[in-house]
């Protein structure tokens, strides 16, 4: 009773592993026509989500003053935010898998348009780090990590140029949003200005309809590994039943239907493995290189987000009127733009290794940060912003291409996902670090001397990763057979 079922799957399953396979098969990264329209979706969340968070100075100094709040209390707002981006982007890449790419961008828009406008209304700094802070925050992750992601899989050769086109929606919105939010501010208060940013930001929705969704090569090869081993555990248990004799004992036979209960039940546990690995790869932890790109990352988290909160209150300390001040993140943003484009188009070029270029910019954006103590008027603080635009444009344009250099474009959207998710604790720390500097000291400065000293150390991580791929480039020199999936070996290695 019990061999005739299991004969009969395996009868059955090479044909729907054949179906399966056809049906999730990979399709290759176009490089172009619809490519152009994710690309454009990718631009506008850039400047929706970041480009609003590096504006969001503006805001600091009002809200700073309206409720008579510390420097460290303020900038929790801000923080919590980019904390949440992180923390949440392993959770926005599984439910992208799970059900779409667009139902969870324009679910994130959604979200983010209702946290901004509720902020609007806050009466205490409390309510504003649970609207503009974990709300706002949690739609960013479900808009930018998704939209990323399809970026990555629909650009291969001209990837470079195209993450940095897309991040540098971030620098013209913020090239245009900080001061329309001056004026918005000036016009209706700290809360109109709010409102009404929360009513922009309904467009990250039209965003994620122009998702269209196209399949991750990883998940085609999991699945069509899966049933394959899945063919050839069934195929096994077909030559056992088809070897069993009715002469043989009844023990014999009782034998072949348990090895067949239990073959499908190993067939069900790699499945759901397939699965997991699907939604989040967990073995990303287990790859050094991974890890090495990670610690790089909590370091540079701590420089990354607090020079664009205080550059306005620091130049607002100097003297400086507050539409110079508001000009001073758009000078940032031009030459941050600048910086993008161009070193993304030098870096398509593969004239230097990308984690080699990534090295220099992220040392430089550093030292630029040390040095800004030392500017005090406006003139000096425009030749700053200008200088640390550009060399931050420069260290973004390529970080993303980097990751996927790291893990290979199929794991991209996992990798994404826990590397946002490792350096969510310094993401959240680095304003109020400088916050509380800034306060102890009474002296806007010393948040940029910490910013700039995290970055340089966080340089010391990228060199021992450059070190880690050269001493596996010689180990395959020296043993060609050797396979692994390290930096310049992935899929994505090679786009």
């Amino acid at each position: 009773m019990l061999q005739k079922p299991a004969v009969q799957i395996n009868m059955e399953s090479p044909v729907k592993a054949k179906k399966a396979t056809v049906a999730a098969g990979p399709s290759a990264a176009p490089d172009g026509g619809y490519a152009w329209f994710i690309l454009l979706s990718c631009f506008l969340v850039f400047g929706l989500t970041f480009g609003v968070i590096k504006s969001f100075g503006v805001f600091f100094v009002e809200i700073h003053h309206y409720f008579k709040t510390t420097a460290t209390e303020t900038s929790w707002i801000t923080s919590i935010a980019v904390a949440v981006i992180h923390i949440i982007a392993p959770i926005a890449s599984a439910l992208s898998a799970h059900f779409s790419h667009r139902s969870v961008v324009m679910m994130g828009g959604l979200i983010c348009s209702v946290g901004v406008i509720t902020g609007s209304f806050a009466r205490n700094l409390l309510e504003l780090y649970l609207t503009v802070g974990f709300l706002n925050g949690l739609g960013y992750a479900l808009t930018w990590t998704p939209t990323v992601t399809m970026l990555g899989l629909y650009f291969d050769r001209r990837r470079p140029v195209a993450n940095a086109i897309a991040s540098s929606g971030e620098c013209i919105l913020t090239f245009v949003l900080t001061p329309l939010f001056q004026l918005l501010i000036d016009s209706y208060s700290w809360r109109g200005a709010m409102l009404i940013l929360g009513g922009l930001q309904l467009n990250l929705c039209v965003c994620g309809l122009l998702l269209r969704p196209l399949q991750a090569p990883g998940h085609s090869m999991l699945l069509n590994a899966t049933k394959e081993e899945g063919e050839e555990l069934l195929t096994k248990v077909d030559l056992d039943h088809s070897k069993t004799s009715p002469s043989e004992d009844q023990e014999t036979k009782e034998k072949a239907p348990k090895q067949a209960e239990r073959n499908e039940r190993r067939i069900e546990k790699t499945q759901l493995t397939t699965r997991i690995r699907h939604y989040v790869d967990y073995t990303l932890l287990t790859n050094p290189h991974f890890i090495v790109y990670s610690l790089f990352g909590m370091f540079a988290a701590l420089g990354f987000f607090a020079p664009a909160l205080f550059l306005v209150p620091y130049a607002r300390s100097k003297g400086v009127e507050e539409y110079q001040a508001a000009l001073l993140m758009s000078i940032s943003a031009a030459m941050d733009l600048f910086g993008r484009l161009f070193f993304g188009w030098a870096a398509n070029l593969r004239l230097v290794e990308t984690v080699q270029q990534l090295t220099v910019t992220v040392i430089l954006l550093g030292s630029v940060l040390l040095l800004c103590p030392l500017a005090s008027t406006f003139l000096e603080l425009a030749a700053f912003s200008a200088a640390y635009g550009l060399v931050f444009g420069a260290t973004v344009a390529i970080h993303i291409t980097v990751l996927a250099e790291v893990v290979g474009v199929h794991r991209l959207g996992s990798a994404l996902g826990l590397f946002m998710l490792i350096r969510s604790s310094t993401g959240l720390l680095g304003p109020p670090m400088a916050g509380f500097f800034i306060d102890k000291m009474s002296d806007y400065g010393t948040g940029f001397l910490m910013a700039g000293v995290a970055l340089i150390v966080s340089a010391l991580f990228l060199l021992l990763l450059r070190q880690m791929n050269r001493r596996g480039q010689g180990s395959r020199t020296n043993n060609p057979s050797t396979h692994t999936d390290n930096m310049g070996q992935s899929q994505g290695a090679e786009a």
